[in-house]
């Protein structure tokens, strides 16, 4: 028997539903994107997994639809607009319109800016940041061509607002992440469509997660104010917000996911 008690919380819930919505994640093989494209599938999504390693995105389609969901995988270069184009055809020959993109594909490159190389720079630059403006153009054109409103969301970092060193390059590309979702979102609110910024802190991945048990990972976690670095799950409701109509009044938000560390000392 439902009571207006539940009732009233399916109405609360409702808006952070993706059913009947395509959503798109980059860098889809491993870490933050992996995971976003799982919840996103839970969230009711068909979800388009994408990287270019293809053999990755395999697995991870597969355990989405071995738990029910609507998934497929596309190879893509994020900084190739051929590639982009051509995923992106794929994806809507399957689903239809993507209605939902997760800009996540991304690199690290820890390096002295005064032993960077020139060609070090531009790769960092061109997968972290060109890329969301490539993906970013080619999916909201797709959207304005059908008519249809929709949700862009592209991942950060705290490394957008604070600095450390050795990362120059990414600091650089991820404050113009931030900088040009702003823009986007002013010039695509006509449109209907909404472009927000998820900026996390440090969190464990398959990737960081030995170095954050490390000497040194251990003094990084001492300066976060929850003295600890976040769990993966712990990104997934602000994602949903973001990309669901939960979120329907939000675009040019950088909302960050930090335990508190962009307000410690530097």
């Amino acid at each position: 028997m439902t009571t207006e008690l539940d009732a009233r919380a399916q109405a609360l819930l409702a808006p952070f539903s993706l059913q009947g919505k395509v959503a798109l994640v980059t860098g889809a093989s491993s870490g933050f994107g992996r995971e976003f494209a799982y919840a996103l599938s839970a969230a009711g999504a068909s979800v388009v997994l994408a990287a270019r390693r293809i053999d990755r995105l395999e697995e991870a389609r597969d355990a989405i639809l071995d738990a029910g969901g609507k998934a497929m995988a596309v190879a893509m270069d994020v900084t190739d607009r051929v590639s982009i184009d051509a995923a992106l055809d794929a994806a809507e020959a399957e689903f239809g319109t993507i209605t939902v993109v997760i800009n996540n594909a991304g690199i690290s490159m820890p390096q002295p800016l005064l032993h960077m190389e020139d060609e070090a720079w531009d790769k960092l630059i061109n997968t972290n940041l060109s890329s969301v403006a490539y993906v970013t153009k080619a999916c909201a054109a797709r959207m304005v061509a059908a008519d249809v409103a929709g949700s862009i969301v592209n991942i950060a970092s705290i490394l957008s607002i604070r600095v450390q060193s050795f990362l120059t390059s990414y600091a650089a590309a991820k404050a113009g992440v931030v900088q040009f979702t702003r823009a986007a979102a002013l010039e695509l609110a006509q449109h209907n469509i909404r472009v927000n910024a998820l900026c996390p802190g440090y969190f464990a991945t398959e990737i960081t997660s030995d170095w954050l048990a490390s000497a040194e990972g251990a003094q990084l976690k001492s300066r976060i104010p929850q003295q600890r670095a976040g769990e993966i799950e712990e990104l997934f409701g602000p994602l949903l917000l973001l990309a669901s109509d939960a979120g329907s009044h939000m675009t040019g938000t950088s909302l960050v996911v930090d335990g508190g560390h962009v307000h410690s000392e530097l």
